[in-house]
């Protein structure tokens, strides 16, 4: 196997990028300096060794703690659990979040063989039952899906009874859309979700 199949085939690996794609990022950086192909991979050796899971919220950090778990100025009491470390991003974009973040490392999924064990969910109710001060809130973040949905729910029948308020994130219709243009679950949901004016 040639170095140009063997680059190719473990980008094709990565999500979204399909053979063709790979195939044209590798010419790509073959066409580029060797230094800049060089630097890349220097920062590829980089995130392999210097990143790992925050020893807390399971986030991505270089120490054992990450940024948001070692901030003294976000409120411990409430909990925004995610599926994916990359959503935490997401969701600080919008400065609206001061709270902190519980990753789960997926979503239930019997169809794939991920069940409760294979996330990290042992460690977020031990997290909401050792609290200081005691969790107020527990916002339930996950996506959409149906296995996003399926994994809600369980984790609100094991979180309700240890105490703290347990929310799910809004669904609705998008700011700036047309009605006409919008899906009948997007509405269905957006009317079950009203809130007073």
């Amino acid at each position: 196997m040639s170095v140009i199949d063997l680059v190719t085939g473990e980008l094709s690996r990565l999500p979204g990028i399909g053979p063709k794609t790979a195939m044209r990022l590798v010419h790509h950086l073959m066409k580029g300096s060797k230094d800049d192909t060089l630097r890349l991979a220097r920062a590829f050796g980089e995130l392999a060794e210097r990143i790992r899971p925050c020893s807390r919220c399971g986030n991505f950090s270089e120490n054992d703690l990450c940024e948001i778990c070692s901030n003294p100025r976000r409120d411990p009491s409430v909990l925004c659990v995610v599926e994916e470390a990359f959503e935490v991003g997401a969701i600080e974009r919008t400065g609206q979040f001061r709270g902190s973040y519980h990753v789960l490392g997926g979503r239930l999924s019997p169809l794939d063989g991920v069940g409760p064990d294979e996330l990290s969910i042992g460690a977020l109710l031990e997290r909401v039952r050792s609290s200081s001060p005691a969790m107020r809130e527990v916002i339930i973040a996950t996506n959409a899906s149906v296995e996003g949905e399926a994994t809600s729910v369980y984790l609100e029948q094991l979180l309700r009874p240890l105490g703290p308020r347990v929310t799910r994130l809004a669904r609705g219709i998008p700011v700036g859309s047309d009605l006409e243009y919008v899906d009948g679950t997007t509405i269905a949901e957006a009317l079950a979700g009203r809130r007073e004016m």
